[in-house]
């Protein structure tokens, strides 16, 4: 069975008895370096093949990673193992997105987890209250050679590196009981020299990796590469140079093709379309008739009207803007060999597998973070790689153009490849601080330990100078420079209190240190936060938001200005809600205007902006969400906290939080619907929840039980209801108040809820000098308990204003906020310097006012009964605010207290102490006991006749 897996891939033959005993028979670490596009996937097959010999039945306990650079490949490989491997009971699990809560419920489940580095470095920085990874036993590496990236290399490096650690860990942990059953690294990469570098680094202490090298003259499909140099002149820029060779492909594919499929990869996705033009307009393929007829119905299926024309001709592009419908009918077009020709960026090189004959590199440069710069040799090697298809081809043939200074270099490249080197250096600080938070990582000695178990530490002892060290140092001296550079990022770390150090010296990550690698935040980012003034407005937090590092890879391309500008500001269609100066020029203001487009639900005719703004919101929401938390450790930045929180939320609706779409975060309910509901008034979950079922029905046009649905789902969402209530306690410089949040709905969410069992809401109360009063998150779970939340607390006078204000914000759902502003009451009037302030507003809007009193208490002096009864015995009305005196628990409030003349002197605390003499003194009787008996007195002493209405005899009787 294995031999005919094999027949698959003749590339092997001379190595299958090496690869299959090693994979097969034993458990030892893999290692294998070959040219791309060789068909190395059968090593990862047999690996899993040899873990689930070993496996007991039910494979229940056993989980599978494969990991590689970019999500296109996993895509691939996820819908490939899935029909290899489903029928034999192995569930697959795709895990590219940014982190869910749900992420490691939907993985506990899966056999295969694929996924890329980044995303396994969020899931594995809380491994140790994560028995999924530690249940992992396969850990499969797909273009390890990527390592030597600048921007991912180091989360491999980290990740793997971490793998490792969790092996060792376990295998601590359980010494003296079971035996840890072993993690198996299998590692895969393009041609590199010093591919046993990368097997000593995954060797384990008790056996060595194997590592299998194969060169390029084992290959079944023989590769003749061919570099052209072209001249170019000083003046001349690369646009301009790039476009003259557009106008040379023509006789290019004419000399290599032999009338076989041709792949032309270009630097940017609109030079594509410029070459793709050009050749339709310079050569003629010769198609059969047959060709002809398919590619004629594969172009009317096709959405891109330029596209549609030119591959009529023979001719398409393809690259990562374009709709997926239609790179999947232009795939499908290449793969059977009725395109001749397709144009493409570099980036299929890593991502779809579509070899062909002829490869063509047209240009060997491309355009990164604004400028031109020389493609990496990896990328090369990539792009040759799909020259060669081993089920039609014997040969293949690929093509360099480049300038003629430059031509001899790439000839020397194709001979030899560059060494692989590590790029953790250059992003240590990040990854220290997770190993921190891991507790991998507690003193600098132990850093040093860790830094042993990297590839960075393997390629600094063979080649110190590319890390900055001295050419002579011997293995100690480079340990010593390492163990400085590890110092030098955990002081920047302490430098902005995200790591502590105790009287031990063991490092100890803070809240701030722990929160940055929970939601994986670049330090950057971190650092451009700390600068945070704390009166920051919405406007101002996504300006902010745009700068950070999470979305370097987001591009601004010349032909997306016009549009990007038409959003900013038109006089004739609907903009942004924060317009920006000027013209959109940076990437900054080009993610501030798609954050704004989309959370205004304004339409974005664009697919590659539309593209841009979903990773931009991938990365947004987690950035929003730890911002929020990062917020919420300050006391002094009410204003900045309330914005955070309600912008995280905003990103997760994607609308504004005064948005009139409410109706879009239901289910079924999409932007067309939504808008059909705004232009009937339908602007809130109340108006929807009163309308009618059918006249929902007629509006969205749609057939019944769907008004029901709605109006079910609005029913079933949570309702809350904020009440705020002044204590008695109160002094000049605090006061005390009841914050009750209720559940109004509360017996329907009993039996159905619309929001997930997740929501929950945070209470967040500020006063007017913008110091944070409360900050809490209120599960929904502890309000459906029993329908209500109750908190006391005291609230310290504010300088600029008695004024508070209290914000119960959603956590995922906009229209659900309550925001109501408070006006506390203190002992004294407020004083600016010697001069005293107008009256304090009174509290009677919350307690009552002296109208409220029951008719009859108040004699025709407008005095009332306990004025009277206070007087007769000389004393003074007493502070409380009682909305009836006549009735209360306090004796003070009928009986008064002692005037300040009496008082052993007449400071406000001594009046405040003799006022609680007073009170007490008078009896020892409960408040609430005489409460209840003077009420039960009032009640048996009532005179009945008080309440017969007596007519004056002025007024005319009343017919009968």
């Amino acid at each position: 069975q294995f031999r005919s897996i094999f027949k698959e891939f003749p590339y092997f033959n001379y190595a299958q008895s090496k690869a299959l005993d090693d994979l097969l028979y034993t458990d030892r670490n893999f290692v294998i370096c070959a040219p791309t596009g060789s068909g190395k996937t059968v090593m990862f097959e047999l690996a899993i093949t040899r873990l689930l010999m070993e496996a007991p039945l039910p494979w229940l306990n056993i989980k599978v990673v494969y990991m590689a650079p970019i999500k296109a490949l996993c895509s691939q490989r996820f819908d490939d193992w899935k029909e290899k491997f489903g029928p034999i009971g192995l569930s697959c699990k795709e895990l590219t997105g940014d982190t869910v809560m749900d992420d490691l419920f939907e993985i506990h489940h899966a056999h295969i987890i694929i996924t890329t580095p980044e995303k396994w470095d969020s899931m594995t920085r809380r491994w140790r209250d994560n028995s999924v990874v530690q249940l992992v036993r396969l850990f499969l590496i797909d273009e390890v050679h990527v390592i030597k990236d600048e921007s991912r290399g180091a989360t491999l490096e980290v990740v793997v590196s971490r793998m490792k650690t969790v092996q060792s860990s376990l295998s601590r942990l359980l010494e003296n009981h079971d035996t840890v059953p072993p993690m198996r690294f299998v590692a895969v990469s393009a041609t590199i020299p010093n591919a046993e570098d990368i097997a000593e680094w995954l060797s384990d202490s008790k056996m060595p990796a194997v590592c299998l090298k194969i060169d390029e003259d084992q290959r079944p499909v023989k590769l003749r590469k061919i570099v052209l140099g072209f001249p170019c002149s000083d003046n001349q820029t690369e646009f301009r140079f790039d476009l003259t060779l557009n106008y040379k492909i023509a006789s290019i594919i004419q000399t290599y093709s032999e009338q076989k499929p041709a792949l032309v990869f270009c630097a940017t996705r609109k030079g594509v379309q410029q070459a793709a033009s050009v050749l339709a307009k310079d050569a003629k393929f010769l198609l059969s008739v047959e060709q002809k007829q398919r590619l004629q119905r594969s172009a009317n299926s096709l959405k891109d009207s330029k596209l549609r024309d030119l591959l009529i001709y023979g001719v398409a592009y393809h690259h990562a803007g374009m709709e997926i419908s239609d790179r999947k009918i232009i795939e499908g077009a290449f793969t059977v060999g009725d395109l001749p020709v397709l144009f493409t960026t570099s980036t299929l090189a890593m991502g779809v597998n579509l070899p062909a004959h002829l490869v063509v590199i047209k240009s060997t440069m491309h355009y990164v973070g604004g400028v031109f710069q020389e493609y990496s040799e990896t990328d090369i090697l990539q792009m040759i790689g799909r020259a060669g298809r081993p089920q039609f081809d014997t040969t293949a043939t690929a093509v360099i153009m480049t300038r003629w200074s430059t031509r001899e270099k790439y000839i020397q490249m194709l001979n030899g490849a560059d060494i692989i080197e590590s790029s953790l250096h250059r992003h240590l600080v990040e990854h220290l601080n997770a190993e921190i938070v891991l507790h991998t990582v507690t003193d600098v000695t132990v850093a040093l330990e860790w830094i042993r178990s990297t590839f960075l530490y393997i390629r600094a002892l063979k080649n110190p100078t590319h890390y900055g060290f001295s050419s002579g140092l011997d293995k100690i001296g480079i340990e010593a420079k390492l163990q400085e550079l590890c110092l030098k990022n955990l002081n920047d770390l302490s430098a902005f209190d995200l790591i502590r150090m105790d009287e031990a010296n063991n490092f100890k990550p803070t809240e701030t240190g722990i929160l940055m690698a929970w939601y994986y935040i670049a330090f950057d980012t971190v650092k451009q936060f700390f600068t945070i003034k704390g009166t920051e407005t919405l406007n101002e937090l996504i300006k902010m938001i745009s700068n950070c590092t999470e979305f370097l890879d987001v591009k601004l391309r010349t032909n997306e200005k016009k549009i990007l500008n038409s959003l900013n500001k038109d006089k004739d269609k609907i903009t942004i809600r924060f317009p920006m100066e000027g013209k959109i020029k940076t990437r900054e203001m080009k993610i501030n205007c798609l954050i704004q487009a989309q959370l205004g639900c304004i339409p974005i005719q664009d697919f590659t902006l539309t593209q841009d703004t979903g990773r931009i919101f991938r990365n947004g929401l987690r950035v929003t969400r730890w911002l929020s938390d990062f917020l919420a450790s300050c006391k002094n930045n009410f204003s900045a906290l309330l914005n955070s929180l309600i912008l995280a939320k905003c990103f997760r609706c994607k609308l504004w939080e005064n948005s009139l779409h409410v109706s879009k975060q239901l289910e079924k309910i999409g932007v067309s619907l939504s808008n059909a509901m705004v232009n009937a008034g339908l602007t809130s979950f109340k108006k929807i929840e009163d309308t009618n079922a059918r006249e929902l029905e007629l509006i969205l046009n749609r057939h019944p039980p769907f008004g029901n649905q709605i109006k079910e789902s609005v029913l079933h969402l949570p309702k809350y209801e904020l009440d705020i209530e002044q204590l008695p306690k109160y002094s000049d410089t605090s006061a005390e108040i009841l914050v009750t949040i209720k559940l109004k709905n509360y017996e329907q969410l009993q039996t159905k809820r619309t929001a997930t069992d997740f929501h929950y809401v945070t209470l967040v109360i500020g006063d007017a000098d913008n110091q944070v009063i409360f900050n809490q998150k209120i599960m929904d779970s502890v309000l459906l308990k029993t329908g209500n939340w109750t908190k006391k607390t005291e609230v310290k006078r504010a300088l600029k204003s008695e004024e508070i204000s209290i914000n119960l914000i959603s956590s995922d759902y906009v229209g659900l906020d309550i925001q109501q502003a408070f006006t506390a009451f203190y002992l004294t009037p407020r004083t600016v310097g010697n001069q005293k302030l107008k009256a304090e507003p009174s509290l009677d809007k919350y307690y009552g006012s002296p109208q409220s009193l029951p008719a009859g208490k108040v004699d025709t002096g407008g005095r009332s009964k306990q004025e009277i009864t206070y007087k007769k015995y000389g004393n003074r009305e007493c502070n409380h605010r009682c909305k009836n005196k006549d009735v209360c628990g306090h004796d003070c409030c009928k009986t008064g207290v002692l005037p300040i003349s009496e008082m052993n002197g007449d400071s406000k605390f001594s009046l405040y102490l003799a006022d609680l003499r007073s009170r007490n003194s008078v009896s020892s009787v409960p408040p609430v006991k005489r409460l209840k008996m003077q009420m039960l007195n009032q009640t048996q002493n009532m005179d009945l006749k008080q309440f017969v209405f007596t007519p004056k005899s002025s007024l005319p009787a009343l017919p009968r």
